[in-house]
């Protein structure tokens, strides 16, 4: 989508315009409404304050996903089963397709921790000794920056450990019981996963059991800390995919209101303001504004579907797949977005419409996790749900725990609705090996003859996407001395 305004039209119009028509852009303002015309979904005006609302509502969306992103996970567990702020939200066995959040993991069991200091004060996040069981996570402010690892990749190697959040400005003083983590926003949250030694009904069961020694509570009430509540989600559809309409504003707004300005984002208060978000007013756009920013997202999703299908650095020489994040954004995921002279908004907007969390330390080899990306096949092709394909996992993957393969819907970047399976992994119960060990995962609109515990189901004509995971990822896998081949079309 474009904005279509000859400039012997804008000419016309920003002769007599005044900045006060950006007043406009929420509804109790006095100056007149805005007059924006579309036609075939493509935003037009002749109006330049129009016009201004629209450019800025499209770099608004760019910006804020990050954030928005975690909004709409923790409004989801509010709508799903009444979750609140310091409580967990987890499923209580492997996700199906009804965890529609973006690029999920279907393989290990999910925790969502959501956490708020601003009345609580200092939370605790309580992670267990890996003593049977194995924690892979990061706890990260609002803006999805990381803030520390936790678990045998993390801070505390396995040993457990009690990790506080502490809030803006804090000047606790710790003992060494305690791990500091602060935070310049209040709310951050962290995605933990329970990780599996096999998919047998007694593994997960344990793995379910492991995850629920985890602990939250506020620091304040530590020698006697209340029962964490852990909220379970797993029958219900746990809807946090990015709405690119006027709710994505609404989200971004809530943002506003709740979060101390960051002084990296100052800039971006005028430019909000003019769209009708501004901390302490009510956000309420007119019907015109309205449908402003409805298009705006609309073009917004636009330029990141168009910069994502460009791809990413490929891994292999060569091929296609890579990982899952532009090499300015890594660099910087551990340091708020930021290096001297850099911050990573665009790359980071465009991670955060298909992905959400991030890793404080990468490339820990034998703990944590890593991460490859494909949405064309070996020909440079976009994959394609109406055509079917197989990927050749080779032999003796250099990991400690496990592989997987999972499909999602390209225009969502969730998981397929209504899929009978998401994923296949190392793990699967009666994937089929070949001679050689290595195993061959199918993905299409129906299984190839035999192969049916082998294949992962895509949908109609609807593009895909394929995130490869490595759990536990050795030296093989960094230095690339073990190779994983391209997607093939097959049949």
């Amino acid at each position: 989508m474009t904005t279509r305004v000859s400039r012997r039209d804008f000419a016309k119009v920003a002769a007599g315009a005044s900045i006060a028509t950006f007043a406009g852009g929420c509804s109790n303002a006095s100056q007149p409404p805005l007059q924006p015309a579309q036609t075939a979904g493509t935003f037009t005006s002749a109006d330049p304050a129009a016009r201004a609302v629209h450019r800025r509502a499209v770099e608004a969306v760019n910006w804020g996903l990050a954030a928005v992103n975690v909004d709409l996970m923790y409004q989801a567990g509010v709508r799903a089963k009444g979750a609140t702020w310091n409580q967990i939200v987890y499923w209580s066995r492997l996700p199906d397709w009804k965890i529609q959040t973006l690029t999920p993991n279907p393989d290990s069991i999910y925790l969502k921790a959501f956490v708020n200091t601003k009345e609580a004060g200092p939370v605790v996040l309580e992670i267990p000794p890996a003593d049977g069981g194995s924690i892979t996570a990061t706890i990260m402010d609002c803006w999805q920056a990381a803030l520390e690892d936790v678990g045998p990749a993390g801070v505390d190697k396995g040993k457990g450990g009690k990790y506080v959040i502490l809030p803006p400005g804090s000047t606790n003083s710790l003992s060494r019981d305690y791990i500091p983590v602060r935070s310049e926003t209040y709310q951050a949250y962290s995605l933990l996963r329970s990780i599996l030694k096999s998919t047998s009904d007694a593994d997960v069961a344990k793995a379910v059991e492991y995850a629920r020694r985890i602990k939250l509570y506020p620091q304040s009430q530590a020698t006697n800390p209340p029962p964490t509540v852990f909220v379970d989600v797993v029958d219900v559809v746990f809807d946090a995919t990015i709405p690119y309409d006027v709710r994505f504003f609404q989200s971004l707004d809530r943002i506003v209101q709740s979060q101390p300005w960051l002084e990296r984002d100052k800039a971006m208060i005028d430019l909000l303001k003019s769209i009708g978000i501004e901390k302490g007013k009510t956000f309420d756009p007119n019907p015109d504004t309205q449908r402003i920013l409805n298009d705006a997202a609309r073009e917004a999703h636009e330029w990141l579907t168009a910069r994502y299908e460009r791809g990413f650095p490929p891994y292999y020489d060569g091929g296609h797949w890579g990982i899952p994040g532009l090499p300015e954004l890594l660099k910087t995921m551990g340091t708020s977005w930021e290096a001297p002279n850099i911050y990573t908004v665009d790359s980071r907007g465009l991670m955060y419409s298909y992905a959400y969390a991030s890793i404080k330390h990468q490339g820990a080899e034998g703990a944590g996790q890593f991460y490859l990306i494909a949405i064309r096949d070996r020909s440079g092709q976009l994959l394609d749900g109406g055509r079917s394909y197989r990927l050749t996992v080779p032999a003796n993957a250099p990991i400690t725990q496990y592989w997987s393969a999972t499909v999602y819907d390209r225009a969502t970047h969730a998981l397929i609705r209504e899929a009978p399976r998401p994923s296949r992994s190392s793990q699967s119960r009666g994937i089929q090996k070949n001679s050689d060990g290595s195993v061959d995962v199918y993905f299409g609109p129906k299984a190839p003859e035999g192969k049916d515990t082998n294949w992962v189901p895509t949908q109609g004509a609807a593009g895909f996407e394929v995130l490869f995971r490595l759990y536990g990822p050795e030296k093989a896998v960094f230095d690339k001395t073990w190779v994983l081949p391209d997607i093939e079309q097959v049949g």
